[in-house]
């Protein structure tokens, strides 16, 4: 069980928020706020949990507490809907969907002699609010991380953070995960998953050791955006800081991010500013057919697992497992497709005796799914998807060069997160801030284009 310290940290958190909204501009203050919080507070168990409201962890009360300060020293900027329609009918069926969740589900279900319960009020306000708190990052970063030095700001803090993250990856590759053990006393998550080969995968205060990988690769790959588009003496550091991380990423022993690694490094230094956009829009739009595929039948897993058993047979084990799983779900989910089946793990298969549940998510997607729908996947991931076409239509149109140098290498960041959405649940506050930030940044554009008197062109703008 966390220890006092954890419940502490997480208390004093909305003091220390406030603080740096009082020592740093506005961009700066949201950035630190939710990246350092993110990183170094404590993973449930350690939570408040307050009646009728989703629980208070790491992931909301940094945001809380950022909106909160922005509220009291800054005010709201214009509207907190984004300004296209398809953006409005996303934000919106993302938070109040699962009211239309709650209402198709009133009816208890049992699996043999093991019932859970049906969806009523308190749920229709719970479900809302947690979407609400879900999003909040999104609609801060939309408001303050629109400008070119706030996305720049962001990479820089990945990179500085990511050094500063590595040397606990490195304590941990050595002596074993023992960091949140040592500080907030309890480990957070099953400690045989974090053995591999001969050594360990490093954990530190995340969930999971793929998250610190993950986390890991968005700091190599922003060190290599960093060294390409600054100059100035820092250019070298910025090299070398991307080479080191990329080290500590091969010894973090996670494949699927240095998968990833491999896949962006080229990217980012060798493509142009449109090219790395449609990149990034491709790879977002293949994790958003993804379901769609996978229940046409059309993903080739056999295939898939043959050529992963030839790398390494026990990944090849962990795949199959997730498929195994993902098709159970995903039969259970076609019997509620448009709403979901709701919270209390009703999309879940319990052993009808002990009540155990026999079903693993891991992907977000199938988790989406499952309790909200079809409806609630669309707008999860479109919401995540939408910044990427919004941002490629600017910068076609952008003769004057204001789209901002970050936001190619921001995007391919955002996409491959989307990516890792399909075998993991890695969707964070980090990745609603990314989203935020390139949404923010593709309207000002735009705004931008149409004082100029661009009202005529591309005449699909007014949808999108």
């Amino acid at each position: 069980m966390p220890n006092p310290l954890a419940y502490l940290v997480l208390a004093i958190w909305p003091i220390v928020t406030v603080a740096l909204f009082r020592r740093l501009p506005v961009e700066q203050a949201l950035i630190l706020s939710m990246l350092v919080g993110y990183l170094f507070l404590p993973e449930p168990p350690a939570l408040f949990d307050l009646p009728l409201i989703p629980p208070l962890t790491k992931h909301n009360i940094p945001a809380l507490a950022a909106f909160a300060c922005c509220l009291w020293m800054y005010g709201i900027r214009g509207s907190l809907l984004p300004q296209s329609i398809v953006g409005k009918v996303l934000l919106l069926l993302f938070v109040f969907s699962p009211m239309l969740t709650v209402l198709t589900n009133p009816e208890v279900i049992f699996f043999g002699q093991i019932g859970l319960p049906g969806l009523g009020i308190k749920d229709a306000i719970a479900l809302p609010l947690q979407q609400f708190l879900l999003i909040l990052p999104f609609l801060m970063a939309r408001q303050f991380l629109s400008g070119g030095g706030a996305q720049r700001d962001l990479l820089k803090a990945f990179v500085v953070w990511g050094l500063v993250y590595s040397v606990l990856m490195l304590i941990e590759v050595r002596l074993s995960p023992q960091l949140n053990m040592w500080v907030y006393g309890y480990y957070q998550h099953l400690f045989a998953q974090a053995i591999r080969d001969d050594g360990f995968r490093p954990v530190v205060f995340l969930y999971h050791g793929l998250w610190v990988a993950f986390f890991c690769m968005t700091a190599a790959v922003s060190a290599l955006a960093m060294w390409r588009q600054d100059g100035g003496k820092r250019k070298i550091g910025y090299l070398l800081g991307g080479v080191y991380l990329a080290v500590v990423l091969v010894l973090a022993k996670s494949l699927g991010s240095l998968i990833f690694f491999v896949a962006l490094a080229p990217c980012v230094l060798l493509l142009g500013r449109i090219t790395q956009i449609k990149m990034a829009i491709l790879i977002g739009a293949l994790a958003v057919a993804y379901p769609i595929l996978k229940g046409a039948d059309l993903i080739p897993q056999d295939k898939l697992l043959e050529r992963v058993a030839s790398i390494d047979e026990t990944r090849a084990d962990s795949l199959r497992f997730r498929f195994d799983n993902e098709n159970v779900l995903l039969e259970r989910a076609y019997l509620k497709p448009v709403f979901g089946w709701g919270s209390w793990g009703r999309n879940q298969i319990l052993d009808p005796v002990t009540g155990e549940q026999l079903t693993v998510s891991d992907g977000r997607w199938v988790i989406v799914i499952g309790v909200y729908g079809w409806v609630g996947f669309l707008a999860e991931f479109g919401l995540l998807l939408l910044p990427l076409i919004l941002l490629w239509r600017e910068a076609v149109v952008d003769r004057d060069g204001k789209v901002s140098a970050y936001i190619a290498p921001l995007s391919l960041l955002l996409a491959i997160n989307m990516f890792d959405l399909l075998p993991n649940a890695s969707i964070t506050p980090l990745t609603w801030l990314l989203a935020g930030a390139l949404m923010g940044h593709a309207e000002a554009l735009r705004s931008a284009r149409l004082a100029r008197g661009g009202l005529n062109a591309l005449r699909w703008q007014s949808i999108l």
